[in-house]
């Protein structure tokens, strides 16, 4: 998700949680009857209710609790497995055709009965509103969706794309009803029809109030009554006041690093509240623009990748709550090596980033600034340029300041090519080591940092996408991964942990935080 993200967690992704529950109870729902409601706040705003418009970690949170999609990732799972189907599958031979069956007395949340008609609108509304802002972008291979009947969905891909299952059990494969829902245009009144284990209440500026779904069949089992989740619009202090006060029962994406690190070590302030941390696939890049007359040089990329202390910006920035990244694929996703470390070395070498600068014909100091956006991406962002900076002054081969910018203008600006180096972070969408390389080269790439590699584009994109069994294209992701070490359009940084702050009679929170991305409200219990 192109930076839907935004912090390097204080929430999702990375790296499989291979001790958590991979089951979560029957196919007959759950009431919620004993549970209590959960209050929860985060600093994420959620950008939309309408799945075919929301492409943000917030906006698919809600998606994820209030529609269901064909296939879902079961707790610590980073296989997907069926949900609103009975059953899904390629055609024999080949990854071009895929087949889903639906579960017999499919209801959404309204008491309309969900059919393959209903699957068929969803996927085909999503494709024709193509929303800028939107999961369409995900689907360049869907040719045509078919309904034999009421239970059967045939996807028609335009080319092999063994990931497809893996994307539509993400919240871009969110089905909504028929009858509830503009084929052409996007639902505006802050409401949403689904199928999922939750009903969504209201939604107004500050609050979203999710209820049980009555209707719901699926594999959850719901354990509290409902959840209000807080918005506090990226005011962190607020947030961790209200936490303090007794105000809230969850947080989630939006403390800083400086405030887990308060509440671990200080007892006295953070008495009757407990950090449930997991592991993370969010990433930070440092992406260089390959047409600026400055970061276009192989040289001056080289020599930064050379001199970037990644130990010290996580121990000294985000105080151990990420780490280091060595390659655009993070530890814990099929495929992943280290080929920055293998290629740059772990501690900063000035020799090396200087000889790769005189390599280049670069005998003077490079002027360079580097653009940051200062909540984006996390409240340490600008904090993270500014010692990167440092870094890169303190060898003498720099003079680096850094600028930071309102996000709307940043993005304009990198599109239109005015910056040379700037940050990006990323949440991906599903756990598979396609969505930490496909988006990112060849024409049109979400970095927008014009950069493309045909045997990337050419080759290796297109040989991994067709292949069924994942660990099997181990070589191919080692290959991509070190061209990108070689000519490096952008440096990996980080690799984010996630964590909640919990009061301490709130449970389940361990089985929200996995590679998945998934924010399941149904494991957490209040009592």
């Amino acid at each position: 998700m192109n930076i839907r993200t935004q912090w390097p967690v204080l929430t999702i992704a990375t790296g499989l949680a291979a001790g958590l529950l991979t089951g979560c109870g029957s196919d007959s729902g759950g009431s919620g009857d004993s549970g209590s409601n959960v209050v929860m706040g985060m600093s994420d705003d959620v950008l939309a209710t309408d799945p075919a418009s929301g492409y943000d970690p917030g906006s698919w949170l809600l998606f994820n609790n209030v529609f269901q999609s064909l296939l879902s990732f079961p707790n610590g799972a980073t296989e997907p497995e069926p949900d609103l189907a009975k059953e899904c599958s390629f055609e024999a031979g080949g990854t071009t055709v895929y087949e889903c069956t639906l579960k017999d007395g499919l209801k959404f949340s309204n008491g309309e009965a969900l059919t393959a008609k209903d699957v068929k609108f969803s996927f085909d509304r999503m494709l024709k509103i193509n929303d800028d802002a939107g999961p369409a972008i995900m689907f360049p291979m869907l040719d045509k969706v078919e309904t034999p009947d009421d239970k059967t969905v045939r996807f028609d891909l335009k080319y092999a794309d063994a990931t497809f299952p893996s994307k539509i059990a993400s919240g871009a494969g969110s089905i909504v009803d028929e009858s509830s829902y503009d084929a052409d245009g996007l639902r505006k009144d802050g409401e949403a029809v689904g199928s999922g284990p939750y009903k969504l209440e209201s939604f107004g500026e500050d609050e979203a109030v999710f209820t049980v779904n009555e209707n719901y069949q699926g594999t959850a089992d719901v354990e509290n009554s409902g959840v209000t989740l807080k918005f506090f619009h990226g005011d962190q202090d607020a947030l961790k006041k209200a936490l303090m006060e007794g105000d809230l029962d969850v947080t989630y994406r939006g403390l800083s690093a400086s405030d887990i690190s308060d509440i671990e070590t200080d007892t006295s302030t953070a008495s009757g509240v407990e950090i449930v941390d997991g592991t993370g696939a969010e990433v930070q890049h440092l992406v260089f623009n390959m047409d600026d007359p400055v970061t276009g040089k192989l040289g001056v990329r080289q020599a930064i990748a050379y001199l970037l202390d990644r130990e010290a910006l996580v121990d000294e920035v985000y105080q151990g709550t990420a780490t280091p990244l060595y390659s655009i694929i993070p530890a814990g996703i099929t495929g992943h090596n280290t080929a920055f470390f293998d290629t740059y070395g772990a501690r900063p070498s000035k020799a090396k980033a200087e000889a790769a600068l005189r390599a280049d014909g670069i005998d003077d100091k490079v002027e360079l600034t580097l653009w940051s956006t200062p909540s984006r991406y996390g409240p340490s962002t600008d904090e993270e340029l500014e010692a990167v900076a440092k870094q890169l002054n303190d060898s003498g081969l720099f003079d680096a300041d850094v600028k930071s910018v309102p996000f709307d203008r940043y993005e304009k600006d990198i599109a239109a090519g005015k910056y040379g180096v700037y940050v990006k972070g990323w949440v991906p969408d599903y756990p598979d080591p396609d969505n930490f390389t496909g988006p990112f080269f060849g024409k049109g790439n979400v970095l927008d940092n014009n950069y493309s590699n045909a045997t990337i584009t050419g080759e290796l994109l297109t040989k991994t996408a067709a292949e069924s069994e994942r660990s099997s294209t181990e070589k191919e992701y080692a290959e991509l991964q070190n061209i990108v070490a070689t000519d490096v359009p952008l440096i990996p940084v980080w690799q984010a942990k996630q964590y909640a702050v919990v009061r301490d009679d709130v449970y389940g929170l361990e089985y929200c935080l996995d590679a998945s991305t998934v924010f399941r409200f149904w494991e957490i219990s209040k009592g």
